[in-house]
């Protein structure tokens, strides 16, 4: 196997903290440090994505100044 040829391999990763729904309009109107509301609480898991298929769920970690992801648990086709 040439590791090499792995490394390149390019993988988007979203991590989705929770969801809502507004209209456009009132997005648009939103400046930077708008708060918009999600689902969720501090407590839920956040949803893991590799290439838009969704692989894991973790738990938002922060350290010192930066924010991570910690994986909980991987997703199984039977999962999804």
């Amino acid at each position: 196997m040439n590791v090499d040829a792995v490394g390149r391999v390019t993988v988007d990763i979203t991590v989705v903290l929770g969801r809502t729904r507004m209209p456009v309009r009132q997005l648009l109107k939103m400046g930077r440090g708008a708060v918009i509301d999600l689902d969720a609480k501090h407590e839920d898991e956040c949803w893991i994505y590799a290439n838009g298929e969704l692989v894991a769920r973790g738990e938002i970690m922060i350290v010192g100044e930066k924010i991570g992801v910690s994986i909980t648990r991987m997703m199984s086709q039977l999962q999804v």
